[in-house]
């Protein structure tokens, strides 16, 4: 993949890996068809004097599956922090979530993307889990998605009428990268919200990675997944717990796959109630719907697919963390 960054941001020029090319924004069919590469600062410099779009997040144009792709990152949100690590201790109370004006989901979709060709193999059974888990959500048994029905935008609030997966995808053109930048997430979630033709706050994209792999430093960052929006739909960078252990969940309930559905779990329920971040229901800290009870009384859940390990999510209604609603 080749990410052309719009704004020179030089954080993400540092969180490149080596092997990958910064060019300028315009010129993009040019420079990937020479194979030309500019400096980040070349880079920046060209974009300024080009006019480049405006926009709320750093602007990437991501060369991946034969085309150019235009992605915005806006950063890590609603991070789930490894279990034990201080930067995500959080106090029991809360003044409650804020509305921020921005839109909530009305119908969350969930649509799962296996990154790379290494998902040919799943010894584990990952994407059994996570099709179980999101294919149960919102249906009958579900009293845990309920909970962000509070959390309404001008518009609506989020409703559940049956299975909130709208569909999986096995992306096995490649293997995904070893080290996947923000931009390459962002990317990735583009591509599989075209595969499914959808768009828009209600489509959520999973882009689950495979074993082995760190995408946007995973696990060496802290964090066990985050979520974020493209410029078109919201999308959540799930790497592949298992690899971090009991850090991202392993074995905290019932079973070494826990991990996916804690974590997934909270990431699903934050791109509910806040999928274009911070736009959408957060506390006075920036804190979301499931950073305030991260790894606090997880229990289980018991839907139509099986039974699920979930960490409880925050009630302005309770005023406090609860596990049904």
């Amino acid at each position: 993949m080749i990410d052309i960054n719009g704004t020179g941001d030089p954080r993400a020029a540092r969180r490149m890996p080596r092997s990958r090319r910064t060019v300028a924004a315009l010129g993009t069919i040019a420079l990937v068809a020479s194979g030309a590469a500019l400096s980040p600062g070349a880079a920046s410099a060209a974009a300024v004097g080009s006019g480049a779009a405006a926009s709320n997040g750093v602007v990437h144009y991501v060369y991946t599956h034969g085309h150019t792709v235009r992605v915005e990152t806006h950063g890590r949100f609603g991070v789930t922090y490894e279990h034990g690590a201080k930067s995500h201790v959080r106090p029991l109370a809360s003044g409650g979530l804020l509305y921020n004006g921005g839109p909530v989901e009305h119908n969350p979709t969930v649509y799962l993307v296996f990154w790379g060709s290494q998902w040919d193999s799943d010894g584990n059974g990952v994407q059994q889990y996570l099709q179980g888990f999101f294919g149960g959500l919102g249906g009958s048994g579900d009293n845990w998605s309920t909970i962000t029905t509070q959390y309404p935008d001008n518009v609506g609030s989020p409703s559940f009428n049956g299975s909130v997966l709208g569909g999986t995808w096995v992306d096995d053109s490649a293997p995904a990268p070893a080290n996947a930048a923000q931009s390459d997430i962002a990317a990735e979630a583009q591509v599989g919200a075209q595969f499914f033709g959808v768009s828009g706050p209600d489509a959520d994209v999973f882009v689950v990675s495979p074993s082995g792999t760190s995408p946007d430093g995973f696990p060496n960052t802290g964090f066990c997944a985050w979520h974020d929006w493209n410029g078109t739909t919201a999308y959540t960078n799930m790497p592949y717990v298992l690899d971090a252990g009991s850090g991202c969940g392993a074995n905290s309930v019932q079973s070494p796959l826990d991990g996916f559905s804690i974590v997934g779990g909270h990431e699903y329920a934050e791109a509910i109630t806040d999928p274009e971040p911070a736009s959408g229901w957060v506390d006075a800290s920036g804190s979301e719907i499931g950073d305030l009870c991260a790894w606090q009384g997880l229990t289980t859940l018991g839907l139509s697919t099986g039974s699920y390990a979930i960490q409880p999510l925050w009630s302005n209604n309770a005023g406090g963390c609860v596990a049904s609603g």
